[in-house]
């Protein structure tokens, strides 16, 4: 009977007893293949939907690092002493964070700058715009940071700051212009509010 198999052909060695045959890696089933459906899983125990886009904000977080980390690269490297502010410069700062962060999330004039990222809605008080934020991945996420004051705020006081490092006497010049807008905002509304006031509901 021919068995099909070569007879000069030597047998290779039996398996030993108890030994067991382990499959070879499947394809694609490397560390960063596995590092990248860990990353989907979180992702999509994080938010099912998938509108947030978390991409977006790890490469804002990561400008923003990068950012941090030249400044203060370059105020090393130009043997730039760090400031100790005062009361008085925390509080210019603080009016001119609010001011700025306004001027450019909600004012009409910066409209344009705004403009490739949001839709507008309205208006949301005197003054002021209410717009909201359009697209996906990397366009959602700047709009979503000149859209909302206080998210302009933190890179607005970091700008500052960074400021207050290189150019002190100019960025404080500035502080100090943007804190006194801040201050006639709130006599303006203060303004409006007395006269209503005294005039009555009626009127």
């Amino acid at each position: 009977m021919v068995t099909g198999r070569d007879p000069d052909a030597r047998p290779g060695p039996e398996p030993r007893p108890g030994a067991e045959t382990r499959p070879g890696p499947a394809p694609g089933s490397g560390p960063a293949e596995r590092a990248r459906t860990a990353v989907s899983r979180e992702r999509t125990a994080y938010e099912p939907d998938g509108e947030q886009p978390i991409g977006g904000y790890l490469g804002a977080m990561a400008v923003y690092l990068a950012g941090v980390g030249a400044v203060a690269g370059l105020a090393r490297r130009t043997g730039r002493p760090l400031p100790a502010p005062g009361p008085w410069d925390v509080a210019l700062t603080a009016g001119a964070v609010h001011r700025l962060a306004r001027l450019v999330a909600k004012d009409p004039v910066t409209s344009p700058l705004r403009l490739p990222f949001t839709r507008f809605r309205g208006r949301s008080g005197p003054g002021e715009l209410a717009e909201e934020v359009r697209g996906g991945g990397a366009r959602r996420t700047v709009g979503e940071l000149i859209t909302c004051p206080f998210c302009a705020g933190l890179w607005i006081a970091t700008g500052l700051t960074a400021g207050q490092v290189l150019a002190p006497a100019p960025t404080r010049l500035v502080c100090a212009g943007l804190s006194a807008l801040t201050a006639a905002d709130f006599l303006h509304f203060a303004r409006v509010g007395a006269q209503q006031a005294v005039e009555g509901p009626d009127r």
